[in-house]
């Protein structure tokens, strides 16, 4: 039976609620600080921690709860006779309800002013400790550490005048997991601030995540999925979702996919996805007429894809994508003009994406852990190591900067091929996700079509035959860009220069798994 509740609260919702139903049922209430003054403001009867402890909140308020007549309450073990011993001896009260939330740290945290001494005031030392204390001795005591339980607290009292030992292990098991994220949240933005672990693959990688929601299903109806975020990171899982039905599982993996790729160009992009890699990418001054060009790289494909621009979207981009079935558009911003006009393709998702706020590194799980990389860039400025007899045109040069920039977002074995068109550039076949590297090229010259004659050619990494160089070349291809560094690399350029093409290495693989 709960007797004596102690409430430490730093969000306050629902506290004078909780108060008032405790007291109803004959609780006993301790508390602390501001928590106490807010009840005492509203008449609810509360016993001031220094009042049990003897001892005044010292050091300004850091030291208010940690002493033995606290915690020795919390975790005596009711059914053994020398803890219930230890308590008469030293005349401690048990204290068999707990409700505890935690200083503010995320949210201050995420303020852009914040100073080091603000963010390590609000790291909570106390109510970490009482939440654990608490959770810990979960068979006789209960802990909260969530306002949203108190309901559940509230009818489970007033029913059984306790609460039931499967409920009070559940809160147990919530209040570990809120210290848990708790703690990496602030070791995470400890050890960027002060600078004293710069390896992203730290030793230990506590991953401080927070459930966003359930989606609507994993890769599969038949799979579940859930959306996890790292407080205040910012970035695509951050999303703000305007309008449309709930992402899935397979919603969000296209988005990354496409937001990724979009972000290697710094002039207006746009970018479509199908199934995790693209299938059209058009750089242009004007987005509509980028939209456009990335759209007739393979319309077909493109049909319930996801699209991503990284620049706002204004009216003009909105009505230019009415005849095309888009399951996600993904931008920085949404004009308000063009929200107006996207509300009427009710079943278009449109998701704003803030900027991200901290280090992205990569991560995956496998089973049984995980796996964690740098994440893949276009190197600035971009080596092109001319190989070949012929010296790529200033304009096959170009073409051949944003065909590498574009292979990176496109799933290995990877090809583009692309060309300049009216002001800027755009993909006009790509090869994606082959095991061979020569069916890559086929791929992509089947969707170019007539559009291959003329073009420029990337590889995400070098052409192990000389076939796929001879496959373009046959199709029209003017140019090639590829990291090199084949066995047969002497056989690849020879069979370039035998075409009249252009070739440039660059050093490095772009693979995308």
């Amino acid at each position: 039976m709960i007797q004596r509740a102690l409430l430490s609260v730093s969000d306050k919702r629902g506290l004078v609620e909780l108060a008032t139903a405790l007291r109803e049922l004959g609780i006993e209430l301790i508390s602390t600080g501001g928590t106490a003054r807010l009840l005492q403001e509203n008449g609810i009867p509360v016993t001031p921690i220094e009042a049990v402890t003897g001892m005044p909140e010292i050091l300004g308020g850091r030291v208010k709860t940690l002493h033995p007549m606290i915690h020795g309450g919390l975790l005596a073990r009711r059914d053994r006779p020398e803890d219930v011993e230890d308590m008469h001896r030293h005349a401690i009260a048990g204290i068999d309800l707990v409700v505890v939330n935690l200083y503010p740290f995320e949210a201050t945290v995420a303020r852009d002013d914040v100073t080091l001494e603000d963010a390590i005031e609000q790291i909570d030392i106390g109510g970490v400790t009482l939440l654990r204390a608490a959770a810990k001795n979960y068979r006789y005591v209960t802990v909260v550490s969530d306002p949203d339980d108190y309901p559940t607290l509230i009818a489970a009292l007033r029913e059984h005048r306790q609460v039931p030992e499967d409920v009070r292990a559940a809160f147990a098991v919530k209040a570990f997991r809120q210290t848990a994220l708790y703690d990496a949240m602030i070791s995470d933005w400890l050890a960027r601030r002060l600078g004293t672990d710069a390896t992203p693959f730290p030793d230990v990688l506590p991953l401080g995540v927070r459930k966003a929601g359930d989606l609507r299903y994993g890769e599969n109806p038949h799979q579940q999925g859930a959306l996890y975020r790292v407080p205040n990171a910012g970035g695509l899982a951050h999303a703000e979702q305007l309008q449309g039905k709930g992402m899935s599982y397979t919603n969000w993996l296209d988005a990354e996919g496409a937001w990724l790729a979009v972000q290697q160009f710094e002039t207006p992009a746009v970018v479509i996805v199908k199934h995790a890699s693209p299938c059209g990418i058009a750089t242009h001054p004007d987005l509509v007429q980028a939209y456009r060009h990335a759209l007739a790289s393979d319309p077909v494909s493109a049909f319930g894809g996801i699209v991503a621009v990284n620049r706002p979207v204004d009216k003009a981009l909105a009505e230019a994508m009415d005849d095309l079935f888009i399951e996600v558009l993904l931008a920085p911003e949404v004009t308000p003009e063009a929200r107006e006009h996207l509300a009427a393709k009710k079943n278009r998702r449109v998701l704003v994406v803030p900027p991200l706020r901290t280090p992205y590194v990569e991560t995956r799980s496998i089973p049984g852990g995980f796996i964690r990389q740098t994440p893949d860039a276009v190197e600035t400025p971009i080596a092109m190591q001319c190989v070949t007899t012929r010296e790529p045109t200033a304009e096959e040069r170009a073409t051949l900067e944003f065909a590498w920039r574009a292979c990176l977002a496109v799933k290995s074995n990877a090809i583009v091929l692309a060309r300049a068109v009216d002001g800027g550039f755009a993909t006009v076949g790509i090869g994606t996700g082959q095991p061979s590297r020569v069916d890559a090229v086929r791929l992509a010259v089947q969707k170019a079509g007539e559009q291959a004659s003329g073009a420029v050619m990337a590889s995400d990494a070098f052409f192990p035959f000389p076939d796929g160089v001879e496959v373009a070349a046959q199709a029209g291809v003017t140019a090639v860009i590829q990291p090199g560094g084949s066995r047969r690399d002497a056989e690849v350029i020879a069979a370039a220069n035998q075409y009249g093409m252009a070739m440039v290495f660059t050093g490095v693989r772009h693979f995308r798994h």
